[in-house]
């Protein structure tokens, strides 16, 4: 389970980031749902988690959100195991070992706001590499190894039939633009990282080439919205209220970018590009959050808006030969018909119409 010295850093980073938060709210939201983000800084890879606070959803739903980033998945899941955070950020590749162990806690799934698969490989442009296969023998270097690209990444290897272990080498080079830099440098050959990573990247003007990727990838490596299984049972109206903001969020950005970038900005005008201007920094957002929001939405016909598929804790389980007989204990879509109870017309609409 979570050992004692993931608690002290869990319990630390949260600490540190009650004191952030967005730059506005709704007096009338009657409380705060503190969302707990395993980041080292909030930014707008979480968008369509944290804008409803800017387009009215939250109010409408009685709440006002306050972001957290806690540095990593374990601390996230340690925050929301205690009951620090109301809604975290859950990730299947570190979660399922927990299961596979029989040591999952209260915890569950109850919105899957990222569908897989939004990692990819880049190297440099001219590179001899063209396909992952052409990594035997070469230094691939990831954000971090608490990151999800590592697992995943390790997972795709292995099933192309080069050992993650023995036939490349790993290494920490840092996110957003200092994982670019090393691989410009030269410090790694390849580099694996995730869609708004990558984004973060191109916008620095950091040239890279992404490989090609396999045919038939696993549909794995899903982000889903998590709570206490209690609380989820006691305040049913409070987690379908947190996932009809994400899911209205997301419709709302689908429909109009530009004008989901514009809201993230008014709530978190830190998180633009130092003496950047209003286009500029709408800019900047977009570039990051490009390819993540394609994942909004399911790759499964007929499926509705957050709903989660057992068949990719299936095929996750299977590639790493964690033995998992019951996925229930960890997700439940009992929810996703009410979260869905919306106008989304109605939604596309205001987006169409924004302007800040």
């Amino acid at each position: 389970m979570i050992n004692r010295r993931q608690w002290l850093q869990a319990s630390s980073a949260f600490a540190a980031a009650l004191a952030l938060g967005p730059r506005s709210s709704f007096a009338q939201a009657t409380r705060t749902v503190k969302v707990g983000v395993g980041l080292k800084s909030l930014n707008s890879s979480v968008i369509n988690l944290l804008i409803g606070e800017a387009l009215g959803y939250n109010a409408e739903e009685g709440f006002k959100v306050q972001g957290l980033a806690l540095g990593g998945n374990a601390n996230v899941q340690v925050a929301t195991d205690k009951g620090d955070v109301d809604v975290g950020i859950g990730v299947p590749s570190y979660a399922l070992p927990i299961l596979a162990r029989n040591e999952w806690g209260n915890s569950q799934w109850f919105y899957q706001y990222t569908y897989p698969y939004k990692w990819d490989i880049a190297v440099k442009p001219g590179s001899t590499a063209k396909a992952y296969t052409d990594l035997k023998g070469k230094n691939i270097g990831v954000s971090d190894f608490g990151g999800t690209e590592y697992p995943v990444t390790r997972n795709v290897l292995k099933s192309l039939g080069v050992d993650p272990d023995k036939d490349v080498k790993w290494t920490a080079v840092g996110a957003g633009v200092p994982a670019g830099v090393a691989l410009q440098r030269g410090a790694i050959d390849a580099l694996a990282y995730y869609d708004t990573g990558f984004g973060i990247i191109d916008g620095a003007g950091i040239p890279l080439e992404l490989l090609a990727r396999p045919s038939n990838l696993p549909m794995i490596g899903g982000q889903f919205l998590m709570g206490l299984r209690q609380r989820i049972q006691a305040e049913r109206d409070l987690f379908i209220g947190f996932g009809r903001s994400t899911a209205k969020a997301s419709r709302f950005i689908l429909e109009n970018p530009s004008a989901g970038a514009k809201a993230f900005l008014k709530l978190y005008p830190e998180t633009a590009p130092r003496g950047s201007s209003e286009e500029q920094a709408v800019k900047s957002v977009l570039e990051a959050i490009s390819r993540r929001i394609k994942l909004y939405e399911p790759p499964y016909a007929g499926a509705k808006m957050g709903s989660i598929r057992v068949d990719e804790f299936v095929t996750e389980a299977k590639m790493n030969d964690w033995d998992i007989k019951d996925f229930s204990k960890i997700y439940t879509n009992d929810l996703i018909d009410k979260i869905n109870d919306f106008d989304v017309e109605k939604i596309r609409a205001q987006a169409r119409s924004f302007t800040g």
